[in-house]
C-alpha cells in the first residue's frame, strides 16, 4: 500500500490552495501530499461554475469565518495573482438602491464596516449617471476593491506550483471508503481509465476532506464517524445568462440583495474579455444538473429591468449553470463555512470542510492557510 503523509481530497479551488500552502510549508520534510479527484481536471464545479468575483466581504455576518476569511483572502488573492501573473483585474462594483431602498444600502454600509470593509463610498443618482449612464437607481455604494479573476488560470497556477514542490495530483480517482487506522486513514479508491476502473488503496497520516458538493458523500464514508455530525447538503443552482452586443457598464453592477439569504440576486458581471452576463438566480435542487431552461430570459430581463430599464429578453443567451453547497435549507438564516476537526470524534488527523459556497474562491488561501494552521503544519 502506498503511503502518503497527507491526503486531500477534492481539486477545487480549496483544496488546490490547501496543497499550495502545504506544499510551501513542509517542502523536503514531506513523505508525500496527495491530491485526488473523481472528475478528469481539477475545478469541474463550484471553482469553475461561478462569477469569477474577487468579493470585498461586505455582506457577511459579522465574527463568521466568511467575513473574516474573505477580507484577509482577498489581499492574499490580489498578492497571488500580481505575483504569479494570474489574469485579474480591480474593476469595482456597485450595488445600487431604487426608491425606498436608501435604509437598507445604509446598513450594508455599516455591516461592511463592522467586517473591516472600511473603503465604500455612497454615490447619488446624479454621479452615478455621469459614471454609469445605463444604470437606473437613486443611490449606490462603490466598492473600490471588488475585482475579477481567471479562475481556471488561478487554479492552474496553485497546482503547477503544488506539483512543482513534490504534491502527486491523481485525478479519475474516486474514494470508495476511509478506514480510520490507530494512525492515520486507509483510503480505498477506484481509478476510472474509459471503461476500465481499478481498485487502488493508500493509507496517509493525515486526511483532508474538502470535495466540495462531494464532501457529505466523503464524510459518510468514513468507517465509525458520527453521521449526525455531518452537516446536511442543500443543492442550490444558480444559472447565468450572457449577453448579447457591447457591454454598456464599467463596473459590475448589484442589485440590493433579497431578504431570503441564498444569494445576492441576478447581478451583472464582466469578464476579463470584456463579456457581459447575468445571474445567478437560485433553485434547491434534488441532484447535480446543469441543464439551463432558455425560456428564463423572460424572467432575468424583468429583474434586471430594474437598474438596467433598456434590456429585452432576446439579448440574453444561456451561458452556465452552478450548484452551490450550502448547509441551510431554502428559508433559513445564511450558512457559515465549516471546518470540523476529527480530533473531536477520536479521529486524529481528519479535517472536513463542509459549505464551500462564496466567498470560497476570494477566501481560498486564507482557508488554506487555516487549515494548516489547524493541523499545527
Amino acid at each position: 500500500m502506498d503511503k502518503f503523509d497527507i491526503c486531500i481530497v477534492g481539486a477545487g479551488v480549496v483544496g488546490l490552495s490547501i496543497a499550495y500552502e502545504l506544499s510551501k510549508r513542509v517542502k523536503g520534510s514531506c513523505n508525500k501530499i496527495v491530491i485526488l479527484e473523481q472528475e478528469s481536471s481539477f475545478g469541474q464545479h463550484t471553482s469553475s461554475r461561478n462569477s469569477e468575483v474577487i468579493h470585498a466581504g461586505i455582506y457577511y455576518a459579522t465574527g463568521t469565518l466568511k467575513a473574516k476569511l474573505c477580507l484577509s483572502g482577498k489581499e492574499l488573492l490580489y498578492q497571488h495573482c500580481k505575483r504569479f501573473n494570474i489574469g485579474h483585474k480591480r474593476i469595482e462594483k456597485l450595488i445600487v438602491a431604487q426608491d425606498g431602498d436608501q435604509n437598507n444600502l445604509q446598513a450594508i454600509k455599516i455591516k461592511a464596516e463592522e467586517n473591516g470593509v472600511d473603503d465604500l463610498r455612497w454615490i447619488e443618482a446624479r454621479e452615478l449617471q455621469l459614471i454609469e449612464p445605463a444604470v437606473r437607481a437613486q443611490s449606490a455604494l462603490l466598492s473600490p476593491s471588488t475585482g475579477i479573476i481567471d479562475s481556471h488560470g488561478y487554479m492552474k497556477s496553485l497546482l503547477t506550483l503544488a506539483e512543482q514542490q513534490g504534491v502527486i495530483f491523481a485525478p479519475r480517482t474516486k474514494v470508495e471508503s476511509i478506514i480510520p487506522q490507530d494512525r492515520g486513514f486507509d483510503v480505498v479508491t477506484d481509478i476510472s481509465n474509459g471503461n476500465l476502473v481499478e481498485s487502488y488503496a493508500l493509507h496517509c497520516d493525515r486526511l483532508i476532506n474538502a470535495a466540495g458538493l462531494e464532501a457529505q458523500t466523503v464524510a459518510s464514508s468514513v468507517e465509525s464517524y458520527l453521521q449526525s455530525q455531518i452537516p446536511s447538503l442543500h443543492l442550490c443552482k444558480g444559472d447565468y445568462f450572457s449577453y448579447s452586443g457591447k457591454c454598456p457598464f464599467q463596473r459590475l453592477i448589484y442589485p440590493m440583495p433579497p431578504a431570503n439569504t441564498k444569494g445576492l440576486g441576478i447581478h451583472a458581471t464582466i469578464d476579463l474579455a470584456g463579456q457581459l452576463r447575468f445571474g445567478p438566480d437560485t433553485a434547491y435542487i434534488d441532484e447535480v444538473n446543469y441543464n439551463m431552461d432558455p425560456a428564463k430570459a423572460e424572467m432575468f430581463a424583468d429583474v434586471i429591468a430594474d437598474y438596467f430599464p433598456t434590456i429585452q429578453a432576446n439579448q440574453l443567451q444561456p451561458a452556465y449553470s452552478g450548484i452551490r453547497p450550502k448547509i441551510v435549507a431554502d428559508g433559513m438564516p445564511a450558512g457559515d463555512f465549516v471546518i470540523q476537526r476529527g480530533e473531536k470524534f477520536g479521529m486524529n488527523g481528519l479535517l472536513q470542510l463542509f459549505g464551500m459556497e462564496s466567498p470560497a474562491l476570494t477566501a481560498s488561501l486564507s482557508i488554506a492557510k487555516l487549515v494548516a494552521d489547524s493541523l499545527e503544519i
